[in-house]
């Protein structure tokens, strides 16, 4: 059985004060939580899953001193959580174009994957659309619109989440869908593959 927002929040206030036995059960509450956000943002790269969930969990453990509950300790740790997935993703996207770049310097085409259908590689294929669109927005404005449409934060959550104005994160989350919806628009490919997504 899980933990009340005020017995999140007591676990939060004594493991801030150095209580390791309260960090421990927190850890514990908050992990499955974490897990998911982190199986979101990472979508088809389930072997890193397990190393940023840890190193997600380590960065909220480090980040309990400063938590002055402006939001529950769940959102928190989601947000915590999807910040270290969107750092970790963009490191291993750039590993991985270094890895895949020929001697000449130019990137070694992958071979499709064989689908399992039309449907399933459609879905697939937006999936690793929107992720890699994803990539290309500045941190602060993919933040907010993954919690928001993966999670389904209000405004004033995301406000409290965030540390900033509720304007500030309309204009961030706008920012966002507009930033993709110009990506989107200036290709065709996109544009036929991401028709009604956004």
């Amino acid at each position: 059985m899980g933990l009340s927002d005020e017995d999140l929040a007591d676990l939060a206030r004594r493991g801030s004060a150095g209580e390791r036995r309260a960090v421990h059960e927190l850890l514990l509450k908050v992990g499955p939580a974490m897990l998911r956000a982190v199986r979101r943002v990472l979508a088809r790269r389930t072997e890193d899953v397990e190393d940023v969930v840890q190193e997600a969990m380590q960065a909220f453990a480090d980040a309990l001193p400063g938590f002055r509950g402006q939001c529950t300790v769940l959102h928190f740790a989601w947000r915590v959580a999807v910040l270290t997935a969107l750092a970790n993703r963009r490191r291993l996207d750039l590993r991985a174009r270094w890895a895949a770049a020929s001697p000449d310097g130019h990137p070694i085409e992958e071979s499709a994957a064989p689908s399992s259908g039309a449907d399933a590689a459609l879905l697939r294929g937006r999936r690793e659309a929107l992720s890699a669109l994803l990539d290309e927005l500045p941190p602060d404005q993919a933040e907010v619109l993954i919690l928001h449409a993966a999670y389904g934060f209000t405004i004033d959550e995301l406000a409290r989440a965030v540390g900033r104005p509720v304007e500030t994160i309309r204009s961030r989350l706008r920012l966002a869908k507009q930033g993709l919806r110009d990506r989107i628009d200036a290709s065709p490919d996109l544009t036929d593959m991401l028709r009604g997504t956004l």
